[in-house]
């Protein structure tokens, strides 16, 4: 890399880790301190960014990573189960939003060409942003999420037939050049799917034994498809989304997601200075007023479409109102798009200019009634009641959900499981050896493929309402960071650990494990059997709890620690 460049970008990273200590300071959303970064080093202000096009590209590979751990959650349960509410969601504001744009443009003076590419402008929201606002809140799994990100979704396939319609008007694109475009998108599609059932999910397994192989070969499956669907015309994004969801049927895309979250975030903060900087108002007070009303209609009238379709299938008002609230700003390829039409003649810089400050405002104001949704909606609730039905559908989510959790299963896991199976609603296996992630394959026990000490994974799988945690990992360290972890989310867990000796018995005791098994002592067979018994009380096993650390004492000399 030139070291002019690498400069540049260490005194953004720099100036942008600074603005967000600022930010969370302040306590406020540090996206906005990512996009204050961007416009304060942009033209708008300073204009100290020589070079914009490789920062740009460096926010590109944060969208890409993004997109690619988006697909890899999208399992065909998921999208079944909010497949047609987000097209039915995701189509009707697209088309709804379009139709009162287009009304509102038209009194506002604009031609029907400007009216109809604002009006598309319009109608599409920023899947990044959202999907970094509902990463940052943790709930990208609830149920309200899982439909928002599927009507973004929805709307990004929308979007990428608008950038071809604003391509076609600049390079003469006929009907036929676009069917067949259409027609690759398809056969590229059942060739990576062919691929990932033929190649990829035979070499799983093998890829799994080296954690540091598969990190790799997810970013080059990513990266590659990707680059593929650019290559023939198409968007990066869609083929990266296209590259995860082929992968999300493996065993190990809960892994191979976790391994990618943080050079994912790095990108993103990278794109969000990027999308800052190109944000440059001149004279924005000429256009403040169109500005100022298009934004309304984003913040309020899109989630008020969003809301009313919601209500109108049949799920409550809260969950309409939350998902509603990802509409309420305007997608940055929505400005791609108007600078696609500017470029070809269809529109000027004036309205480019104009939605860019809608841009502005409705992604900073967006974001802070994301961030804030629980508050605004308590605040809201009375007046809400017009978008719900009598009847409702019942909102279940698949994360949180677990009675138990086994960490590991090779020692005496299968005694646990039956145990499980007789007082568990609903439990699952955690476990990081791919051969063992077979074998529960075959046993048709629920397993995730990932390890305890992934924070990641612990917040991914929710513990908070867990009943009972079994872990029969030996490794000292993980059980400690398991503890700790638990201490902080749900005291009331009812916690069973493996320790080799009777000082890691003693520690383990002092942070507040209800059971420590040891290979002298009472081992898995016995504890399972009294979990049998007494189920998830904490109280039943403090006898036995007693009782063990007096033994380490008597035998020992061995006392819990305080950690």
């Amino acid at each position: 890399m030139d070291g002019h460049i690498f400069t540049e970008i260490t005194l953004l990273i720099c100036l942008a880790a600074s603005i967000a200590m600022l930010m969370r300071w302040l306590k406020q959303p540090l996206i906005i301190g990512h996009i204050m970064t961007g416009l304060l080093v942009g033209p708008t202000f300073f204009g100290v960014v020589e070079s914009p096009d490789t920062i740009a590209l460096l926010g590109d590979f944060g969208i890409v990573l993004l997109l690619f751990i988006v697909g890899l959650g999208l399992n065909p349960r998921i999208i079944k189960e909010v497949g047609k509410t987000a097209v039915l969601t995701g189509g009707g504001q697209v088309l709804f939003t379009v139709l009162l744009a287009s009304v509102l443009t038209r009194l506002l003076g604009y031609s029907s060409t400007e009216s109809l590419y604002i009006s598309i402008a319009l109608a599409f929201s920023s899947t990044i942003i959202i999907l970094k606002l509902l990463s940052d809140k943790k709930e990208q799994n609830k149920l309200y999420g899982k439909i928002s990100i599927g009507f973004l979704l929805v709307q990004d396939i929308i979007v990428a037939f608008a950038l071809v319609y604003a391509s076609a008007a600049g390079n003469e694109l006929g009907p036929i050049d676009i069917g067949i475009l259409v027609l690759t998108g398809v056969f590229v599609i059942a060739a990576v799917v062919a691929v990932t059932k033929f190649i990829v999910l035979p070499l799983t397994t093998f890829l799994a034994r080296s954690q540091e192989l598969l990190f790799l070969f997810a970013i080059a499956w990513g990266f590659g498809i990707g680059t593929v669907f650019y290559e023939l015309g198409f968007s990066v994004e869609i083929g990266a989304l296209i590259a995860g969801v082929a992968l999300a049927n493996i065993s190990y895309a809960q892994e191979v997601a976790s391994r990618l979250k943080p050079l994912r975030d790095f990108f993103l903060i990278v794109f969000f200075i990027a999308l800052g900087a190109r944000l440059e108002i001149v004279n924005f007070t000429e256009f403040i007023g169109p500005a100022i009303a298009m934004s309304s209609l984003v913040l309020f009238g899109n989630p008020l479409i969003v809301m009313t379709i919601l209500g109108l299938l049949g799920y409550t008002k809260k969950t309409g109102f939350k998902a509603g609230l990802a509409v309420a700003q305007i997608s940055e390829f929505s400005l791609v798009f108007l600078l696609l039409g500017q470029r070809s003649g269809q529109i000027t810089t004036e309205i480019v200019a104009t939605v860019t400050l809608v841009a502005i405002i409705t992604i900073a104001t967006s974001t802070y009634m994301i961030t804030y949704s629980d508050k605004l909606y308590s605040l809201l609730e009375p007046y809400l009641g017009i978008f719900e039905r009598q009847k409702r559908r019942h909102e279940h989510e698949s994360h949180g959900k677990h009675d138990a959790v086994l960490f590991g299963y090779k020692k005496g896991g299968n005694e646990f499981v039956e145990a499980f199976k007789k007082i568990a609603n609903n439990y699952v296996v955690i476990d990081y050896d791919p051969d063992v992630a077979d074998e529960l394959e075959r046993k048709h026990i629920p397993y995730i493929y990932g390890d305890a000490t992934d924070l990641e994974l612990l917040e991914e799988i929710d513990l908070s309402k867990v009943k009972v945690v079994v872990s029969l990992a030996s490794d000292l360290d993980t059980n400690v960071q398991l503890l700790r972890h638990l201490e902080l989310v749900n005291k009331d867990a009812v916690v069973i650990c493996h320790a080799d000796n009777s000082d890691q018995a003693a520690l383990l005791y002092g942070y507040g494990a209800s059971y420590v098994m040891m290979p002298a002592f009472i081992g898995s067979e016995k504890v399972s059997s009294f979990l049998k018994r007494n189920k998830f009380s904490k109280r039943e096993f403090k006898h036995y709890r007693d009782k063990h650390i007096s033994y380490l004492q008597d035998h020992y000399e061995a006392k819990p620690l305080d950690p």
